[in-house]
């Protein structure tokens, strides 16, 4: 039987989404639960407690952005962590346990996940809150590409890990900082170890509302109702035409800073 040119079967659409129950319990370092509307809330953390960034973590948040992109049953997704910070540990300075250890081989799968790390993220049509409950010290850019950014008040924003802790901050910093605080504070931010705090970071739009740490999920739940009132189309294409300009950029930009970091962090 031939089919209409243009039109998949179903078997075409079955193949191209994920399956919440395929995905959801897979991951270490993120929890999730989808409430019955399709609301997400996708948690990162560590056997129970805040993030503790690692190569696994990164691993696993790569293929997590795009499965969660690829269900087309989440309508809206909050991300959020647990504890006291968002994500951590921080790193010394001039200590990141990483640099000066790589060789091609050893590197070539963190260059490929981190390609493809935040192009996942921003590919998931449904909008995004992020509700940041503390410190984010390791890779404040995945939450601060959010299309509504919520901050306890107890929150503040730094790069430990590049730049300070002796590597070069290639894998999307070096793109989202400059974009989000403007290009001198960016590059001051990156190459000083800035902490910028909650009311600092409101001020120079950063993140939209500032909220008691107790506050911050119930108001991501309260936003994510509201944004499900407009038609489902209205709201996936309108998060996809205000990130197209976030995801060109990484397309030129990403993969050379990440060649740079890589090629910095190889063995003397």
């Amino acid at each position: 039987m031939t089919e209409t040119v243009g039109t998949p079967s179903m078997s075409h659409l079955e193949r191209a989404a994920s399956n919440f129950d395929s995905y959801k319990n897979k991951y270490r370092s993120i929890s999730m639960a989808r409430s019955d509307d399709g609301v997400l809330e996708v948690t990162l953390q560590t056997n129970g407690g805040p993030l503790q960034w690692s190569l696994l973590a990164h691993n696993e948040l790569e293929d997590a952005f795009l499965q969660i992109g690829r269900d087309r049953d989440n309508e809206v997704v909050i991300l959020t962590g647990v504890g006291d910070y968002f994500s951590g540990p921080a790193i010394k300075p001039g200590e990141h346990p990483n640099r000066n250890t790589m060789t091609p081989d050893a590197y070539d799968p963190i260059y490929f996940e981190g390609k493809h790390l935040l192009p996942n993220l921003l590919s998931i049509e449904a909008p995004i809150i992020s509700a940041i409950n503390g410190p984010a010290v390791r890779h404040a850019e995945i939450p601060l590409v959010s299309d509504i950014v919520l901050a306890s008040d107890d929150t503040y924003f730094q790069d430990t890990a590049h730049f300070a802790g002796g590597m070069v901050p290639g894998d999307g910093m070096h793109i989202v900082m400059p974009l989000l605080m403007g290009m001198t504070r960016g590059r001051y931010f990156l190459m000083t170890g800035q902490k910028v705090d909650a009311a600092e970071a409101k001020s120079i739009g950063l993140v939209n509302e500032v909220l008691p740490k107790g506050e911050v999920l119930d108001r991501a739940r309260a936003l994510a109702q509201q944004l499900m009132l407009q038609p489902r189309l209205v709201r996936r294409y309108t998060r996809t035409v205000l990130t197209e300009d976030l995801r060109a950029r990484l397309h030129g930009l990403l993969g050379y800073g990440l060649a740079l970091e890589g090629l910095a962090r190889m063995k003397g």
